[in-house]
């Protein structure tokens, strides 16, 4: 599934008020990590995971392994935070325009 530019909009809105939930410091990303992350997903649908300053890795290729990893879609990366989102089989809150 891939969002409209009009869901990336209203999940941003959504999204403003949230803190990261997880960070990727200069380890970088593994199973253990993606593993943490689909769960929470699933239970948020819509998380921020900042990336520290001290991994030096491309910022755009954590978010396209994270989101390929955990079936999520990027709702958009600022500065060294990306936004997640994925519709949760169990615990569905947001309603997509």
């Amino acid at each position: 599934m891939t969002l409209t530019g009009k869901q990336k909009r209203y999940l941003r809105s959504q999204a403003h008020h949230l803190d990261p939930v997880f960070q990727i410091g200069k380890g970088g990303t593994n199973e253990h990590l993606f593993r943490h992350i689909e769960e929470a997903i699933e239970k948020r649908e819509l998380m921020k995971i900042s990336i520290l300053n001290n991994n030096l890795d491309d910022k755009h290729e954590i978010a396209e392994e994270l989101a390929e990893r955990t079936g999520s879609e990027i709702v958009q990366i600022i500065g060294n935070t990306i936004t997640l989102y994925k519709e949760s089989r169990d615990n569905k809150q947001i309603v997509l325009p």
